[in-house]
């Protein structure tokens, strides 16, 4: 089982605290996305123990990000059908192809339960949201990751 969580800041900007945060995925074996350079800032962890998430959570914290909040607390990995998107029309189109793709599981580069197995331990950055975004649908989370963010009522 995998576990995740989500962080927005004010802004990622310093190379010394992403610094800390690569080594922190890589003590605690998670695979973490940054959105860094501007406000935003956005980080997303997943790993394949609560504890490890917890713990890399706790670094971030330490850390003292301006207008730190934990919009999705580390828990079960709750992946979306990745052959929907929000309107419930088959199959998600490629965000910067704009041709449709298939099924990731069906292709071999993640399990029945449509959860990522390909996420790497380590970190990984990206100047936008939009790019971002267009991960986080890769992943399966694209709805939960919106309603942390505030983009999308959580009532449905």
């Amino acid at each position: 089982m995998l576990y995740n969580a989500l962080i927005r800041t004010h802004h990622i900007t310093s190379r010394k605290k992403v610094s800390a945060l690569k080594r922190a995925a890589d003590t605690y074996h998670c695979s973490v996305l940054l959105r860094s350079g501007g406000i935003p800032g956005i980080m997303y962890v997943e790993g394949r123990e609560k504890n490890d998430v917890e713990s890399w959570v706790g670094v971030v914290k330490g850390l003292k990000y301006k207008d730190f909040q934990l919009v999705a607390r580390p828990g079960p990995l709750e992946a979306e059908d990745k052959d929907k998107d929000k309107n419930g029309n088959s199959g998600r189109k490629d965000i910067k192809s704009g041709k449709k793709k298939g099924n990731r599981a069906a292709a071999g580069t993640g399990d029945s339960t449509g959860q990522s197995m390909d996420a790497k331990i380590g970190l990984e950055e990206v100047e936008s949201v939009k790019d971002f975004g267009g991960l986080m649908a890769q992943k399966g989370v694209w709805r939960w990751w919106r309603r942390g963010m505030g983009y999308e009522n959580t009532d449905g």
